[in-house]
């Protein structure tokens, strides 16, 4: 592909609320982290561009509300009742970060949850569904969810594992390029299947009329 060409990806991060999907993010795009990030309420538009593969990507982050839509990715903010009207947004998006919280339990045994509603809510193609598990605040010490876990559970699901921390920059770059790469990869598939469905049938394929 030509890398003067871009090519729009829409990705989502989801996980259970205070996991530090905000902080993720603007480590990402931004390279900053801020201590005193509050509960995702609105919806703030931030765009990244990155040359892989020898094509340029543009990703459209947009970090929402629970309830809110995203681009590239959104950050759901965890909430129950928001559930149901933010799974409306999983459809369309190209690729998924799951993110979880090494010193919170509960919000790794969530990830099956999150998971789950995304997969019901896209479009079931040859191609799998692009995916990273995120495990951050490993800078922090009081962890509760051992590395061997949250990796033995990513590979009962065949998804990229990522130990991260957003607050001192471990991992975060390398998490989402690769989530970045499958699903360009997933991208161009789907653009190669469509173009080699679209000529199948030639002129010289089609029958011919017959005079009576």
């Amino acid at each position: 592909m030509n890398p003067r060409k871009k090519v729009d990806l829409k990705l989502i991060i989801i996980g259970a609320l205070g996991v530090g999907k905000t902080s993720l993010l603007h480590r990402y795009v931004h390279k900053t982290f801020y201590e005193d990030y509050q509960t995702t309420l609105g919806a703030s538009i931030l765009s990244k561009i990155i040359i892989l593969e020898d094509t340029t990507l543009k990703l459209q982050p947009l970090i929402t509300a629970p309830w809110g839509h995203c681009s590239f990715l959104w950050d759901t903010g965890g909430q129950e009742r928001f559930r149901s009207m933010v799974s409306t947004f999983y459809k369309g998006s190209d690729g998924c970060v799951l993110a979880f919280d090494v010193t919170d339990l509960e919000s790794f045994e969530a990830l099956e949850t999150w998971r789950g509603d995304v997969l019901a809510k896209t479009i079931p193609m040859e191609q799998p569904y692009p995916m990273v598990v995120l495990g951050n605040k490993i800078d922090l010490e009081d962890r509760q969810v051992p590395q061997e876990v949250a990796q033995g559970w990513c590979k009962e699901k065949d998804i990229p594992y990522f130990e991260v921390s957003a607050k001192n920059d471990i991992n975060v770059v390398q998490a989402f390029e690769m989530l970045a790469g499958r699903a360009l990869s997933r991208y161009r598939s789907i653009l190669e299947s469509y173009l080699t469905d679209s000529i199948k049938l030639s002129p010289e394929d089609q029958p011919k009329s017959r005079c009576c």
